[in-house]
């Protein structure tokens, strides 16, 4: 088993728009190794986003080669791309990304019931990792019943419930107050150090990338600068 959980190399992203190329990452090489946890940072348009939706295999690169978690991911399919990132990949947005008329049992089920697994055994892995985040007694409340900050705990409650190789946070905590942000940032923090979770962090907030081992910087597609 290779150390790095991800290995990029070479990562090109193209997009067509009207009559020109847009080219939202020039050659980016990654690795990340198994239960590390890094921060992606950049301003707007530096082609964070892009990244984070190529190693999270919401989408392709248009060159490069992709290693996850030893899975040659650069050339599949979208029917395999949509497989791998089922059981590979958490993901933890800033605006939550729950279903409203569900509760928080239902919105931590949705990775399983996307992969067929048995009712009870789903139930019973999503209420495990409902305890894990604190919300063992909110199962059965709605997003609009919790606040923001147990909102986002169902979020990452739903992120490893199918225990991926990696977990991309995107500005976790920026639809949050800053107590409730630092409570959720320990809670990140602490899944790492007790259950060896990898954590990739995508934002533009300084006092984020304090936090992680490593912070790679990103500008204009191009990787300019890394604190190891």
């Amino acid at each position: 088993m290779s150390e790095w959980v991800v290995d990029a190399s070479g990562i090109t992203k193209t997009y067509r728009m009207g009559e020109f190329d847009v080219h939202a990452l020039g050659g980016v090489d990654i690795q990340i190794a198994r239960s590390e946890v890094l921060s992606i940072m950049g301003p707007s348009g530096s082609g964070k986003s892009t990244l984070m939706n190529v190693l999270g295999c919401l989408d392709r690169p248009s060159e490069g080669d992709y290693l996850l978690d030893g899975e040659s991911v650069a050339s599949l399919n979208d029917d395999q791309l949509s497989s791998i990132r089922n059981r590979k990949v958490g993901f933890v947005f800033q605006s939550f990304n729950l279903l409203a008329r569900q509760t928080a049992l239902s919105n931590v089920t949705l990775p399983m019931r996307y992969a067929g697994s048995d009712r009870n055994a789903m139930i019973e892995k999503a209420t495990a990792a409902l305890e894990k985040v604190g919300l063992g007694d909110r199962i059965h409340h709605k997003p609009n019943e919790l606040s923001g900050g147990q909102q986002q705990r169902v979020a990452i409650a739903r992120a490893i419930v199918n225990d991926p190789a990696i977990v991309l946070a995107d500005e976790p905590t920026g639809a949050l107050d800053s107590r409730s942000g630092e409570e959720i940032m320990e809670l990140l923090l602490n899944m790492n150090r007790e259950f060896g979770t990898t954590l990739i962090f995508v934002t533009h907030d300084p006092r984020i990338g304090e936090m992680t081992n490593r912070t790679v910087e990103l500008k204009d597609g191009l990787v300019i600068g890394r604190d190891e």
